[in-house]
C-alpha cells in the first residue's frame, strides 16, 4: 500500500525536540547549571514514538512491526556495537593511565611562549585519540586551570583553547559517536569522510595555533607527572589501523585488546578482573547515546513509512527548485544540522535525527556520501561548541568557574571552523573529481 506524503507525520520528532529542548530551557531557567540534561532524551523520545505509532496506525501501517524493523536495521544495530567498542576503549585507556601520558608528553615538550597553542594541540590529540570532548575536557581542563592561574592568563581564553582541541577531535576522531552516526547515516566509509573532514578541520586548527600564539603572555610550563610513554601507542595504533581502511570494529576491538595488554604489562595493579570491568564501564558509558539510536531508528521508519520523509523530499525539491547545485544541497545539509543541534542540545542527537533526511538532499543535489558526512558532522559539532547550553560548555565554564556565554566567545575554533567549511563549500571548483564506485555517487553540479 502505497501511503500519500504528509507533514503531519513529521510530528513526532518535533514533540521530541519540543519536550526535550523545552524541559532543558525550563530548568537552565530555574538555575539548574545542566539544565538541558536533567530530562534525558532516551526518555524525552517515548512521548513521540507513542505519537508516531499512533500516526502510523490511522494510516494503515502495522506500527510495532514497522518500529521494530527500524530499531533492529542492520545500520543501527552496526552503529550501537561501535559505541560500546568504543566506550570501552576510551574507559580502559583512561584507566590504564594513557590520557595522563598523552597530556604530560604534550605538556612537557611545550616551549614557555606557546600556551595557549600548546593547550590547544594537547586537547586536540587527546580528543582525537579517545572521540569524546567531554572525556577530554575532564582530563586537561584542570591541567589547564592550574597553567592558567600561574601564567596570570585569563581563564575564559585558556579553557576556550582547550574547548576548541576538544571538538577538533570530537569532530575528527574515528571512534567519535558524531563521526560514527554521520558515517553510518549517509553510507559512507569511515576513511573517506575522515580525509574529506581533514582537508576542512586542519586549515581551521592552523589559523586557531596562529591566532592563540598571539594572544597572552609568555610564561613558563611545568609538565604534569609523566605515566609511561608507551601508553601513547594504543592512540598511535588506532589511528593507523583506522587509516589503513580497517573495518572500524576490528580496528577498535585491537585497540581495546591492546590497551588491555599494556596495562596488564605495565602495571602490577592492574588485571583482568579491573580490565573487564573497565570495558563494562566503557560500555554503560554509551547507554544513552546506545539507546538514543535504537529509537531514534525506530521513530525514523514509523515517520517514513506514515509518508513524512516524502513530504519533507518533495517540500525540499519545490524550495530547491532552480537551485539544483551541489552548493544548495550542502548549505542545506548544514542548515538541518546546525539547527537540530540547537534545538536538541546535542550533536550526535542531532544527527541521528537529521541523518536520513541529510542523505536524501545530498543524493538529489549530487552530494557524494563522504562530503554529506563530513558536512552534517561539521556544522552539528561547530554549534555544540558554542552551545552556551551544550555540555561541553556548561561542564568546562562549571570547572573553571567562567560564564558560558563568555566562554562560547573563545571557542575560537568553532568559529573558524564554520567560516571555513562555508569557504568550502561556496569555492566552485570543489567536488568537480569524484572517485568511482563510492556509494551513492554522482556527478555534482556547481
Amino acid at each position: 500500500m502505497t501511503v500519500r506524503p504528509s507533514a503531519t507525520a513529521l510530528t513526532p520528532i518535533l514533540l521530541f525536540l519540543l519536550l526535550f529542548f523545552g524541559a532543558g530551557l525550563y530548568f537552565t531557567l530555574q538555575g539548574e547549571p545542566m539544565g538541558f540534561y536533567q530530562l534525558r532524551a532516551p526518555v524525552a523520545i517515548l512521548p513521540a514514538l507513542a505519537l508516531g505509532a499512533w500516526l502510523a496506525r490511522r494510516r494503515g501501517v502495522a506500527p510495532m512491526r514497522t518500529l521494530l524493523s527500524g530499531m533492529g536495521d542492520n545500520n543501527i544495530m552496526l552503529m550501537c556495537l561501535i559505541f560500546l567498542l568504543a566506550g570501552g576503549f576510551a574507559t580502559v585507556t583512561k584507566a590504564i593511565g594513557a590520557v595522563d601520558a598523552v597530556v604530560a608528553l604534550g605538556l612537557g615538550a611545550l616551549p614557555s611562549g606557546l600556551i595557549l597553542p600548546g593547550l590547544f594541540l594537547v586537547a586536540a590529540f587527546v580528543s582525537l585519540s579517545i572521540g569524546t570532548s567531554m572525556g577530554t575536557l575532564a582530563a586537561v581542563v584542570p591541567i589547564a586551570l592550574g597553567i592558567s592561574d600561574a601564567a596570570g592568563l585569563d581563564r575564559a581564553l585558556v579553557i576556550g583553547a582547550v574547548m576548541g582541541g576538544a571538538m577538533f577531535g570530537d569532530n575528527l576522531s574515528i571512534i567519535s559517536d558524531t563521526t560514527i552516526a554521520a558515517t553510518r547515516s549517509q553510507g559512507a566509509e569511515m576513511r573517506d569522510k575522515f580525509r574529506e573532514n581533514f582537508k576542512i578541520a586542519v586549515p581551521a586548527a592552523l589559523v586557531t595555533v596562529a591566532m592563540l600564539a598571539f594572544l597572552g603572555d609568555a610564561a613558563p610550563v611545568t609538565a604534569p607527572n609523566a605515566a609511561s610513554p608507551w601508553l601513547v601507542l594504543p592512540y598511535l595504533i588506532v589511528l593507523g589501523l583506522a587509516l589503513t581502511g580497517l573495518d572500524v570494529v576490528l580496528v577498535l576491538g585491537i585497540g581495546l585488546v591492546v590497551s588491555g595488554v599494556f596495562g596488564l604489562m605495565l602495571s602490577s595493579e592492574y588485571d583482568l578482573v579491573t580490565f573487564s570491568g573497565d570495558i563494562y564501564t566503557g560500555f554503560e558509558s554509551m547507554l544513552e547515546v546506545t539507546l538514543v539510536s535504537i529509537l531514534i531508528g525506530g521513530l525514523g521508519a514509523l515517520m517514513k513509512a506514515a509518508g513524512g520523509m516524502d513530504w519533507l523530499a518533495q517540500t525540499i525539491a519545490r524550495f530547491a527548485r532552480g537551485h539544483t547545485g551541489r552548493r544548495s544541497g550542502e548549505f542545506s545539509i548544514a542548515a538541518l544540522a546546525a539547527g537540530t543541534d540547537a534545538l536538541s542540545a546535542n550533536n550526535t542527537v542531532a544527527i541521528l535525527i537529521s541523518g536520513s533526511l541529510a542523505k536524501d538532499i545530498a543524493e538529489r543535489h549530487g552530494i557524494t556520501p563522504r562530503r554529506s558526512a563530513s558536512v552534517l558532522d561539521i556544522f552539528a559539532c561547530v554549534v555544540q561548541g558554542v552551545l552556551p547550553y551544550g555540555a561541553q560548555i556548561l561542564l568546562a565554564s562549571s570547572l573553571a568557574a567562567v560564564s558560558p556565554l563568555v566562554l562560547a566567545g573563545n571557542v575560537h575554533y568553532c568559529w573558524l571552523l564554520a567560516l571555513v567549511a562555508i569557504g568550502f563549500m561556496l569555492w566552485p571548483a570543489r567536488g568537480k573529481r569524484i572517485r568511482l564506485g563510492e556509494q551513492g555517487e554522482s556527478a555534482p553540479q556547481l
